[in-house]
């Protein structure tokens, strides 16, 4: 056996990720805030790449149809000399770029049309609404300190975190004069505001309300773990009641608030607005997908920078560098039109399929994975997965995540599959036409799902409560 080494020339084929075909991967999966912010960046860092002014409002249709038929030109010249070295001065030349292709539309000034959508409404804080009613409270000027202080001290959900020594002996004052000052506070709305437990904060709107019935205060201070558990037997008995006196109370404790301030949450935090990707509308008795055209901004090539490309030489380094610029410039825009034509063919393949949820509702649903999608779109499993990555559908049902369309479920007895969102809906609606007074168990509730041609086990059915939050027969049953 010989060792040696030797220089030998063959063919292979593999799969290179170049740089192009990352950033191609990157915008994909990309939501729509997480593109624009993108697409800001590469402005900044490609002098040849801007964002199209408007015209589609001046425009005549033959200008917009000239523009459509541009687009395609170039698109399909494009793709013919996408691995061919391009002479871009003599392709500007020759294909007369214009100032019509990948326009987005922009605010018009002059534009009187007002939409209440713009506006973002001030909500009031619950510290800002205390202040306010602190102001005609019956208590002393001079406390009114100690009751700014109080009130800044409250959690989200309008308790106390401080008690009535630690303020005093922050503030200077006497304890007494503190608790004068918390027992106006008390009276403020929302009612149960200041309290420094549960417990206080009930019993403040039941003194509130009128209501001194004793063996509600009672429940208030001794029975509210068993109240929770729907525990009333054990409950009846400890207080010589009947089941029934019981109920009624369970049912007055149970509609007091125990988080005066969360009405008062704050909505700059919590508040999450969605720029729907692609929007899908009933038209003439057909489901129409349409990718939303402001969640990707329209590029296009500034016109100096085509004009110094022509104009300069070949060979020169002002040359070299516009070419570069403008070959990645052309990639983000072909990258990002198709990101639209991936998101497109995504959608209505899963529109298509789950046509039945969109006319019947969700007890409709079936179960999608990525592989039957992929399959219908003729794409990898990874490339839908990418294309569905945080963006939402608007429909005539609402507004949902894409992903929400693809659940995994059960088979029915038919042999087709019933995803889990269908059938929590079933479950839903059993619990909500039951008989409270005997509320169907987790097994029954499957026998009856097995009667609709639905084969699933109690454990499944219990899972899915607590998916729901809905309590077990024990605790909604009512006496």
């Amino acid at each position: 056996m010989r060792l040696g080494y030797d220089l030998t020339i063959e063919q292979s084929q593999k799969l290179v990720m170049t740089p192009e075909l990352i950033q191609a991967i990157q915008i994909l999966q990309f939501n729509t805030q997480e593109l624009e912010s993108y697409v800001e960046e590469q402005l900044l860092t490609n002098p040849i790449l801007e964002i199209s002014a408007s015209s589609s409002a001046d425009s005549t249709d033959g200008e917009n149809e000239k523009s459509e038929k541009d687009r395609a030109e170039k698109s399909e010249d494009f793709q013919e000399k996408d691995n061919q070295e391009i002479d871009w001065a003599e392709h500007f030349k020759e294909k007369q770029y214009d100032d019509i292709s990948y326009r987005q539309w922009e605010y018009n000034s002059d534009n009187n049309d007002y939409t209440y959508e713009q506006y973002v409404p001030s909500r009031i804080t619950l510290t800002e609404h205390l202040m306010f009613q602190l102001q005609f409270a019956p208590i002393k000027h001079s406390c009114r300190n100690i009751g700014r202080y109080i009130i800044e001290s409250l959690d989200e959900n309008g308790y106390m975190t401080l008690d009535t020594e630690e303020i005093a002996k922050e503030l200077g004052v006497s304890p007494d004069k503190v608790r004068i000052v918390l027992d106006a506070i008390h009276g403020l709305e929302p009612i149960g505001v200041g309290a420094r437990n549960l417990k206080e904060c009930l019993l403040i709107q039941l003194k509130h309300q009128g209501n001194h019935n004793p063996m509600i205060e009672e429940v208030i201070n001794n029975y509210l773990e068993d109240i929770a558990g729907n525990r009333l037997n054990n409950i009846a008995k400890a207080l010589n009641a009947t089941v029934k006196e019981v109920q009624e109370i369970a049912d007055i404790i149970k509609g007091l608030e125990p988080k005066p301030g969360r009405q008062f949450s704050s909505a700059a935090d919590e508040n999450r607005y969605i720029i729907p990707d692609v929007t899908v509308e009933k038209i003439d008795g057909e489901y129409v997908v349409t990718v939303n055209e402001s969640s990707a901004p329209s590029l296009t090539i500034n016109n100096y920078y085509q004009k110094m490309l022509i104009n300069s030489d070949k060979e020169s380094n002002i040359s070299k560098f516009l070419t570069g610029r403008l070959n990645s410039a052309l990639w983000l825009i072909k990258s990002i039109e198709q990101r639209k034509q991936t998101v497109y063919n995504v959608v209505s393949a899963v529109v298509k399929y789950q046509i039945d949820f969109f006319e019947e509702g969700p007890k409709y649903l079936k179960t999608l994975t990525l592989k039957q999608i992929a399959d219908e779109v003729g794409i990898h499993e990874s490339t839908v997965s990418r294309s569905i990555n945080g963006k939402y559908m608007q429909s005539p049902r609402g507004m949902f995540e894409i992903k929400y369309f693809f659940t995994s479920g059960v088979s029915g007895n038919s042999g087709e599959g019933i995803s889990s969102e269908s059938i929590k809906t079933f479950i839903k609606e059993i619990v909500e036409n039951e008989d409270p007074k005997a509320p169907l168990s987790d097994q029954c509730m499957a026998e009856l799902l097995a009667e609709r041609g639905i084969d699933i086990s109690r454990r499944t059915i219990a899972k899915y409560r607590d998916e729901m939050c809905l309590p077990s027969s024990s605790k909604r049953k009512r006496y």
